[in-house]
């Protein structure tokens, strides 16, 4: 006996077969046990989630022996003929090959004959968006009014290009795409009922990959058993996916957090050895930089379970949040681009070089040409602390009731990151040998995290002893805090710089000349740091 591919072996039966599309499930079986069916259906979604399954299940469904209903019984003689593809009151139709007027016209000469051996005619249509305008036409009129004993059920993977005359004669239901844990489980359960031996790691490869499609993810299965000989094992599906380990992607992060460019060049030239598709690759990093920035917002509790989940925790740390950003733009933006490099490994190299290259550092902490390429421990401090304040805050071990200045305080503890950005948001109400009472207005309430919370009063009890509690209360409005400071200041240095430009003599000209106007949204100080520029 020929062998049976699994994404056919284990097409499902029923709806309650179908993995995911819930949302459509729902609203077909609804309709069928109320006997309120459409005449014409449209499932839209991208390949392999389910259209034409559920498409031939309704149709199954509708001429069950046993009656109309959202559970067919699956034994009569139409559910057995539906199923193994020899209903005659089935009439499947691949638009792709059927484009002509022609084909349309005699496809619908028969659509006004009752069915032979079912209770409906009904006509699947695959890809549908792939008739032509003069098929469309001569179509509507049928579609619009079919006589009673007919459905249709219409597939597409374009829906933006079907007529509008065509969507509006039908009920359109869109598919999602399936998320990587669901078509995981559903691998999971196929390989239990085959008595495959799968590696949990290789499953979730495969699930990735498979972006979103059960068709596609049962065909790499069938590849990835074919490779590996009838076992699943993690490597070998790396392998034939062209995918790296997660730990690879984390020591080139690694080494771009750390500033080292002698390593991370080391580390690219091993990764060149597995001859690896750079733009996976670059998604991989896109994809570690997407959960650092989660856990310093989240908090490390959001990735402690995943793998590599004590190095993302470290990242976290060592990361300022605006780094993450720009490594992730970057990661994204050299994936698109990769293609115009001379060679893909130039192009991965170069757009990791330049993550390091607009690593925000002060002009003294960048390293200049010939000297070494690692950033020193004092640059890097220098890089994510801010500059230490005049005032005087509370010395370590001393009394909490001694606090007067907040913001010397938060710098002095050296907070950086969610931490520091939440600390720059509250306002000292009082201070007490026993508790620190501050304030967060409501409108920045997402910052206080229950982790975030916690760590700042660790930090505080370090410098006060464990007695001490921290009490934040959320107000409508607080009091001028250190993060509204800046604010102000920064909008009064922008003030000044529109104010500078439009007194500038060579601008003023140019507005004359030109009878042009100053887009005044559009001025912003070159460098923050150094307030607006002179020239």
């Amino acid at each position: 006996m020929s062998y049976l591919v699994l994404a056919r072996k284990w097409r499902p039966k029923t709806f309650a077969d179908v993995v995911g599309q819930e949302h459509v499930l729902r609203a077909l079986a609804n309709a069928l046990e109320s006997d309120r069916v459409h005449h014409a259906y449209l499932f839209a979604g991208t390949r392999g989630v389910g259209k034409t399954t559920i498409a031939r299940i309704l149709a199954k469904a509708l001429n069950c022996e046993a009656g109309v209903s959202a559970e067919p019984c699956g034994r009569c003689d139409s559910c057995t003929a539906i199923d193994e593809g020899r209903f005659v009151d089935l009439i499947e139709v691949d638009a792709a090959s059927r484009t002509k007027v022609d084909d349309t016209r005699e496809l619908l000469e028969n659509v006004q004959y009752t069915p032979a051996a079912g209770r409906y005619k009904v006509y699947l249509i695959d890809e549908v968006h792939m008739l032509s305008r003069s098929s469309f036409n001569a179509f509507l009129k049928t579609l619009e009014e079919p006589p009673a004993h007919v459905k249709f059920l219409l597939a597409t993977t374009d829906p933006q290009k079907l007529p509008v005359t065509v969507l509006s004669r039908c009920l359109q239901f869109n598919l999602k795409r399936l998320p990587v844990a669901l078509i995981e489980q559903r691998m999971q359960q196929i390989c239990a009922a085959e008595g495959i031996d799968a590696e949990p790691g290789a499953l979730a490869r495969l699930a990735r990959a498979a972006d979103g499609s059960v068709r596609d993810a049962l065909s790499l299965l069938d590849q990835a058993l074919a490779f590996g000989g009838g076992g699943l094992r993690d490597a070998d599906v790396a392998s034939l996916l062209g995918t790296l380990d997660r730990g690879q992607v984390l020591g080139l992060l690694d080494a771009v957090a750390a500033g080292d460019a002698n390593v991370l060049l080391e580390r690219i030239a091993a990764l060149d050895e597995d001859v690896p598709d750079y733009e996976r690759v670059l998604d991989d990093l896109a994809t570690l930089l997407q959960r650092v920035a989660v856990a310093q917002l989240a908090g490390a509790e959001a990735v402690a379970g995943e793998d590599g989940g004590e190095i993302l925790q470290s990242l976290a740390g060592r990361l300022q949040p605006a780094q993450v950003q720009l490594y992730y733009q970057v990661a994204i933006t050299s994936r698109r681009d990769l293609s115009l490099a001379p060679e893909p490994r130039l192009g991965f190299e170069m757009a990791l070089l330049r993550m390091l290259a607009f690593r925000p550092a002060p002009d003294d902490a960048m390293p200049k040409a010939g000297a070494p390429r690692r950033l020193s421990q004092a640059a890097a401090r220098r890089q994510q602390s801010p500059p230490a304040t005049t005032a005087s805050p509370a010395a370590p071990g001393g009394s909490a009731a001694g606090v007067a200045d907040w913001p010397a305080l938060v710098t002095d503890l050296g907070l950086s990151g969610a931490l520091r950005t939440l600390a720059d948001n509250c306002e000292l109400v009082e201070a007490t040998d026993e508790q620190l009472h501050l304030r967060l207005a409501r409108r920045n309430a997402h910052l206080a995290t229950r982790r975030l919370k916690e760590r700042l009063t660790e930090r505080l009890r370090e410098r006060f002893g464990a007695g001490v509690k921290v009490r934040l209360e959320l107000v409508e409005e607080a009091g001028e805090t250190v993060a509204d400071r800046a604010a102000r200041a920064e909008r009064e240095r922008e003030r000044q710089m529109r104010e500078q430009l439009g007194n500038d003599p060579e601008v003023r000209e140019l507005v004359d000349s030109f009878d042009a106007e100053l887009a005044q949204e559009s001025i912003r100080p070159i460098d923050a740091g150094r307030g607006p520029a002179s020239d």
